[in-house]
């Protein structure tokens, strides 16, 4: 993938330099392209300067490389097109002896308005996907210091009374790494500390790639305890490097840390349970059937009385959790759908079936996080954040 990364950069350099004749967006381009280029370079070579790199060259390269270069592709098919169009012309003509009055004489020193309107167009087509990543990367670099706090209150009627008015901080997807570090992380702790939540509960995703940054993450998570206790499972990103050294430095921190296991506190005097899922792609009929049949072990060592709150990465595991009547599952992995047009549109139910906000299903609810990091630089309505819960119960169960 890097490999052809960099053959389109090169490719687009060449093609971007011959659309356009005017020297200062020549200049420009090979500028903007080397800078592209040496970052991929770099990744290829095993030095990675890119991680070292100030925070809006890290976006700008990863907008490219994700956007920018789609931007290319949708100039590139169409000048294909007129290009193999004037070429068949060209051909066509070419096989027919036909007499054509000569072209007027153009004096010295002036330009057609033809010529004039194709300089326009090929240095338009030449700059704008450079263009347009800057000014992407001007609004990525803005969000990535920035989350809400997005406050639901859930009524629940298999909540006991005793636990009537609890709250939860559910921290999701913080993505530790190149676009999520410094202030944000800073102001990730004030917050969720401000909360005063009786249980913080993270599911998933604490480092973005790297395990370098895993130290930083479990320092993170020791300054949000929780007045009854935290509880921390694994995404997706946390096993990319290692997961196993992930598990282990985790576990070895002290941080409570569920993988397909659960766990029992005491909330205000009555057992609360979590049940905590290791990560699965849960799109497929098997990891249904894998999902249910480990919830249906955990259950089993549920205290008489317990209530019980399942912590997954995975949204789709709701689905499991719904044939096991469970009443609460906190999921993340989503990041709300990273770019929406609405609540309805966009690349969140394009992928999944819940990606962001509450679902209910019969008496059981799913509540997915848009995460307050990014492993992506840019959210379009679908704003980074920690959500706020407060349990409320409304049945009859002591």
């Amino acid at each position: 993938m890097l490999v052809l990364m960099a053959a389109l950069d090169a490719v687009w350099w060449v093609l971007a330099r011959r659309l356009t004749k005017q020297r200062g967006w020549r200049m420009f381009i090979s500028l903007f392209m080397v800078l592209q280029l040496a970052a991929v370079l770099s990744i290829l070579d095993g030095r990675d300067w890119l991680n070292r790199a100030p925070q809006p060259a890290v976006v700008a390269v990863n907008l490219w490389h994700h956007l920018g270069l789609s931007l290319v592709l949708v100039i590139l098919l169409p000048l294909g097109i007129l290009k193999g169009y004037a070429w068949l012309v060209r051909n066509q003509i070419g096989r027919k002896e036909i007499d054509c009055p000569p072209s007027p004489i153009q004096p010295v020193g002036t330009t057609s308005t033809a010529l004039s309107r194709r300089e326009f167009i090929g240095t338009a087509a030449a700059v704008a996907p450079a263009l347009f990543t800057i000014g992407l990367t001007g609004v990525a670099t803005a969000q990535l210091n920035h989350f809400r706090v997005r406050r639901l209150e859930l009524s629940l009627p298999t909540l006991p009374r005793v636990l009537d008015g609890v709250t939860i901080a559910h921290v999701s997807d913080i993505h530790v790494g190149p676009f999520t570090n410094g202030r944000v992380l800073r102001a990730l702790v004030n917050t969720t500390n401000a909360l005063g939540a009786d249980l913080v509960l993270m599911t998933g995703d604490l480092i973005n790639y790297e395990l370098s940054d895993l130290d930083e993450g479990i320092d993170l998570i020791k300054q949000m305890p929780g007045r009854y206790g935290q509880w921390l499972i694994e995404g997706n990103h946390d096993l990319f490097d290692d997961g196993v050294e992930f598990e282990r430095r985790v576990k070895a921190s002290g941080v409570p840390f569920l993988r397909d296991t659960t766990a029992v506190t005491m909330v205000r005097g009555h057992p609360v349970q979590f049940l905590g899922l290791g990560w699965r792609d849960d799109n497929s009929a098997k990891a249904l059937k894998t999902t249910s049949l480990l919830l249906h072990q955990m259950m089993k060592q549920t205290p008489a009385g317990a209530f019980p709150i399942l912590l997954v990465h995975h949204p789709h595991a709701f689905d499991a959790a719904v044939t096991a009547n469970l009443p609460l599952t906190l999921s993340g992995h989503t990041h709300g759908g990273y770019m929406m047009l609405n609540r309805q549109f966009g690349i969140g139910p394009l992928l999944f079936r819940y990606w962001s906000g509450l679902y209910q299903r019969g008496q059981s609810q799913l509540v997915v996080a848009n995460g307050v990091g990014n492993s992506f630089p840019l959210r379009i309505n679908a704003p980074a954040e920690i959500i706020h819960l407060t349990l409320r119960s409304t049945g009859t169960r002591a």
